[in-house]
């Protein structure tokens, strides 16, 4: 058997290429229509999604889509542009100019193939009329700020945009429209991945004002005035829509079944928690460290050896300016719990090579880790309380760095308990 190390980046590894685009977007191609075939898209993972279709598409193709700085790729026939992402800058905002320029004068003949995937709605923004970039900064801001999961800040993002909510597809009305979608939304909502810009959504602003005050999200209130005075989004039931069509290629669920599969080839029986984990990471790595605890002391409610897999997306109220992100948050939490176990070995990575601020995409722990650190000078407990975890595994050199993966399913936890 492998190392518990190698053992966990396997997995990874495993989860990973359950997503890649090359090996799943050839099953969900779409009729070639009479008419021009027009790709746009956007998120962390469009570039290599683009670079799939297009190497399996035997016909005309024209289109452009946006990822972030680095995580392009060459394509022949799709413009890929770049921007910032968290917080989206003015390139991202002429790549949302860009899409509408080319869905523009289409007709029933033509086909859009919309390419979406997690981090497009940073890298997509368009803010109402009367507003400039530096609001959807500030709005976006406050977002990564507030701790509210994903799927509630999509709607607020939503409610501010004019590509968002499916606007671009009613923009490209009435060429029929087929979105392909790799899901880093738990429960996979396809409408809250990249905010939907061609799958629109049945709220109320009495919804999306509800959640904003639930979570206490501090938003300007220029933009706030605006969100609870803008008219409603579009309707799913809008007869726009009514010949698009959506397909789930990729998601969470599917790479932790993949994972899962992975780990039995290596004898040990792997459980899958669930794949659609949210609320504050520190309050899930807790939850995950008592379950290996009662694991490993007291053999229920599995025996060991065993991998706990678990995906979704958590989130980290930010407190302080320290270095890290969700997963290595995740973790720093799950070591305070566990300090001293034995035998229990942690992983958790977001899927598209990135966690947080900084390069890598995760890290490990076990019940070293906050020894570790002691030895070090340093005191796990007060590094979490700085959401500072990146400086902690930095110490202990165990940070995950694999780069940009080319897909992105969210978020990635593997327990392994001997």
């Amino acid at each position: 058997m492998l190392d518990p190390k190698s053992l966990l980046i396997s997995l990874f590894d495993a989860a990973v290429a359950a997503a890649e685009p090359s090996a799943v977007i050839r099953n969900f191609l779409p009729d070639v229509p009479k008419g021009r075939t027009v790709v746009v898209g956007a998120g962390k993972g469009v570039a290599q999604l683009a670079k799939a279709f297009e190497d399996v598409w035997n016909a005309p193709l024209e289109g452009t889509v946006v990822t972030r700085y680095g995580y392009g790729t060459s394509c022949k026939r799709i413009e890929v542009l770049e921007a910032a992402h968290p917080v989206p800058d003015e390139n991202g905002l002429a790549a949302s100019a860009r899409m509408f320029e080319r869905v523009a004068g289409l007709t029933e003949d033509d086909l859009v193939v919309a390419l979406v995937c997690g981090g497009g709605s940073a890298l997509l923004p368009m803010p109402p009329d009367s507003f400039d970039l530096a609001d959807e900064i500030a709005l976006n801001e406050s977002l990564l700020r507030s701790g509210a999961p994903i799927s509630v800040m999509n709607s607020v993002r939503r409610r501010f945009s004019q590509i968002k909510g499916g606007r671009l597809a009613a923009a490209a009305h009435p060429a029929r429209i087929v979105t392909l979608v790799v899901s880093d939304i738990p429960g996979d909502i396809v409408c809250d991945v990249a905010s939907g810009p061609t799958i629109p959504v049945a709220e109320t602003i009495q919804q999306v004002l509800a959640a904003i005050d639930a979570y206490r999200i501090e938003i300007p209130n220029r933009i706030l005035d605006y969100i609870a005075g803008c008219p409603e989004t579009l309707s799913p039931d809008d007869p726009r829509f009514a010949g698009n069509r959506m397909h789930l290629i990729a998601s969470a669920n599917l790479s932790l079944e993949a994972a899962a599969l992975k780990a039995e080839e290596n004898g040990i029986t792997a459980v899958i928690l669930s794949d659609a984990i949210e609320g504050e990471a520190r309050d899930a790595g807790m939850f995950h460290a008592a379950l290996a605890n009662e694991v490993r002391r007291r053999g229920r409610p599995f025996t060991t050896p065993v991998i706990l897999l678990s995906g979704g997306e958590t989130t980290v109220t930010v407190r302080h300016r320290g270095k890290g992100g969700r997963n290595t948050e995740f973790l720093l939490s799950l070591a305070t719990k566990i300090d001293g176990l034995e035998n229990v070995h942690a992983m958790a990575a977001d899927t598209d090579g990135i966690d947080g601020t900084e390069n890598n995409a995760g890290a490990f722990a076990d019940g070293t880790t906050a020894v570790r650190l002691r030895t070090a000078g340093l005191d796990a407990q007060d590094l979490l309380s700085k959401n500072d975890a990146w400086s902690a595994f930095h110490a202990t050199g165990d940070l995950f760095a694999p780069g940009p993966t080319g897909t992105n399913v969210n978020d990635f936890r593997a327990i392994a308990i001997f």
